[in-house]
């Protein structure tokens, strides 16, 4: 099959991937929360091929998508339903060397949020490091016309919805038990948040 392609997914890929060689470890096991149509995870595998990568999304329609892209790879499972924004999953994908989420956030609201980063923090390793790409607002402020507009328009749809405070977002992470490490400017307005769970530090408990 041909896979569908997202734009986004195909501008932001490079960008992204090269924060991850900065701060994925060399070898170990990274979840993949909402891939989409699965075209980052082809990037990140093959930029990365020490890393075994699992794929992941809430919506089944997605998964051939993600199995056509990540045809052939070596360090790519097979795709996998998992709901990010549901409680508890974290259980059954323990021990992550790396958690991936891109452009998730903002088409959530505030409660699967807290539940999204809670659990990622939960499935990270000692040591491991969660990578969380997006829009963001910055200091209760959005900072360009185009977020503005977009931010506008997720709110029109739900007002539940929309960009996060990306201060809100980092106290959760520290809240979660994990360090941040950076935050990084990307292209188009966007920020990528690195943070990592100690070495030493006790995973937290469910809530």
């Amino acid at each position: 099959m041909t896979p569908r392609s997202a734009p986004a997914a195909e501008r932001n890929a490079a960008p992204i991937a090269q924060v991850l060689e900065r701060h994925a470890p060399a070898t170990g096991r990274a979840l993949e929360l909402a891939s989409g149509t699965g075209q980052h995870a082809a990037v990140f595998a093959r930029r990365l091929p020490g890393i075994e990568w699992q794929p992941t999304d809430a919506d089944p329609a997605n998964l051939p998508d993600i199995r056509a892209w990540t045809e052939g790879f070596a360090n790519v499972r097979p795709p996998v339903l998992l709901d990010a924004a549901a409680p508890g999953w974290s259980a059954d994908w323990p021990d992550r060397d790396l958690v991936l989420l891109v452009n998730l956030l903002h088409l959530i609201a505030d409660e699967p949020t807290e539940t999204v980063l809670a659990e990622a923090a939960r499935a990270l390793a000692p040591g491991g490091v969660f990578v969380l790409y997006g829009p963001f607002r910055r200091g209760g402020r959005l900072v360009s016309e185009g977020d503005k507009r977009f931010d506008a328009a997720l709110r029109a749809q739900d007002p539940a919805i929309g960009y996060k405070d990306v201060e809100t977002v980092e106290e959760r992470l520290r809240a979660g038990g994990l360090e941040l490490r950076e935050r990084v400017e990307m292209p188009a307005d966007n920020l990528m948040l690195v943070a990592a769970r100690p070495r030493f530090a006790a995973r937290p408990e469910a809530g």
